[in-house]
């Protein structure tokens, strides 16, 4: 039989074997304890922010413009030419002309302001997925000239409306002069409301573009060229490139400057949650020093049993190193199965906590969604298994020389 079989059999048998010594049983059961819950913590909090990428990328990214071109002379009229140049360069998928203006919806004896965005309706589908968000399928019968708007549902409930309401727009009455005038009131009716889950069911409506053009008196220009790019991570590049071509004087932007920061906190936290959770791990896994340590000198005879019988050094060290290794498995693969399981239902839990104590912990008008979302990966799984088990055989590592290091004549002598 291999060294290898031999010291993991011994192994098992002396950490099921009977201890003399309680304190070592005690400490064993918390370092593996230990383990298990900041496996799991890490498992929990690695899918946590997986989900919050996800949903950054689905609900963010997948309708929001990923670069805008606006000019700094308003309006942009120039833009149809513009355009043209704007979709031939590479890494552009889509291009599509907006206007963006601020307005105060009212409904009864409630008011809400909102970035009001006048789109073409055909063209929107190339460039985002809001359509596919607007509830049953409303945007079909989004046209212009028929006093339409499509809002947000945490704005629609706030309103009090729903699809076939109708309500009233205030926008800005433009004025060369500066001077301060009524604004303009506008009839329209809801054809449709969008739900995000999000911060953007909030604040914003939308218009057909042609509508818009009409209510501010534009004629045909716009505010500016929405971007749709192939890489969303180099967005600022093409963006950039977009605007090069565009040869007018013109503001550039792209969603990084807008909701970058909300990606690069999901990786500082993400960061931040394995490297704390790895410490949790590492102290957990270091209580196996002081349980072999004990368990070293409580199976002194043993050794020394085992030494006169001709076992070399490299077996004694085996058998400890494998020791102290099944109390980190046992706590790693337990803590992975709860991990795996509390991730997989994460969104059901807190939903059901949040039921439970009658209070919402993420506010759709704060946050960008309203849930807390989880994607397990089974890569950082894996990941965090191996962290806790390189741990846990460094932790074995000092106990089981010292095993080794035992001399059976002293031992047996009693001395």
């Amino acid at each position: 039989m291999g060294v290898a079989p031999l010291s993991l059999l011994i192994g098992l048998r002396f950490s099921r074997g009977r201890r003399r010594g309680g304190m070592v049983s005690l400490i064993s059961v918390i370092s593996t304890l230990g383990i298990a819950l900041g496996v799991a913590v890490l498992i929990v909090g690695l899918s946590a922010m997986n989900g919050f990428e996800r949903e950054l990328k689905n609900r963010i990214l997948a309708v929001v413009p990923h670069g805008e071109i606006a000019a700094v002379n308003q309006p942009f009229s120039g833009w149809p030419q513009a355009l043209q140049r704007i979709e031939k360069v590479p890494g552009i998928v889509a291009a599509a002309p907006y206007i963006n203006f601020t307005g105060l919806i009212e409904n009864a004896t409630q008011l809400r302001a909102v970035q009001v965005k006048g789109v073409d309706p055909e063209a929107e589908q190339h460039l985002s997925a809001l359509p596919s968000f607007v509830l049953d399928n409303a945007w079909d019968n989004f046209k212009a000239g028929q006093q339409q708007i499509i809002l947000g549902q945490g704005l629609a409930d706030a309103l009090g409306v729903k699809p076939g309401s109708w309500l009233t727009v205030m926008i800005p009455n433009s004025d060369p002069e500066m001077k301060l005038l009524q604004p303009k009131r506008i009839r329209l009716q809801v054809a449709g409301v969008f739900r995000l889950s999000g911060q953007l069911d909030h604040s914003l409506a939308l218009v057909p573009l042609a509508d818009a053009q009409h209510y501010l008196d534009m004629g045909d220009s716009v505010t500016g060229i929405a971007l749709k790019v192939d890489d969303v991570y180099n967005a600022n590049k093409l963006v950039r490139s977009a605007g090069e071509v565009s040869n007018a004087y013109v503001y550039i932007s792209s969603w990084i400057g807008t909701y970058g920061y909300m990606y690069r906190d999901i990786q500082m936290i993400r960061t931040i949650m394995y490297l704390a959770m790895v410490l949790v791990i590492g102290v957990a896994s270091f209580n196996i020093v002081s349980t072999l340590v004990m368990a070293v000198k409580d199976k002194s005879s043993d050794i020394a049993v085992l030494r006169t019988l001709g076992a070399k050094d490299g077996l004694i060290r085996a058998i400890f190193i494998w020791y102290g290794l099944l109390a980190g498995l046992i706590g790693s693969v337990s803590g992975a199965v709860v991990g795996v399981i509390v991730s997989l239902q994460l969104t059901n839990i807190i939903r059901g906590l949040e039921k439970l104590v009658g209070h919402k912990f993420l506010s759709g008008d704060i946050y960008f969604i309203d849930f807390l979302p989880s994607e397990l990966h089974w890569f950082d799984v894996a990941c965090v298994l191996a962290t806790a088990l390189v741990l846990s055989l460094i932790a074995s590592w000092y106990p089981a020389r010292r095993a080794s290091r035992i001399d059976p004549a002293r031992v047996l002598s009693g001395q």
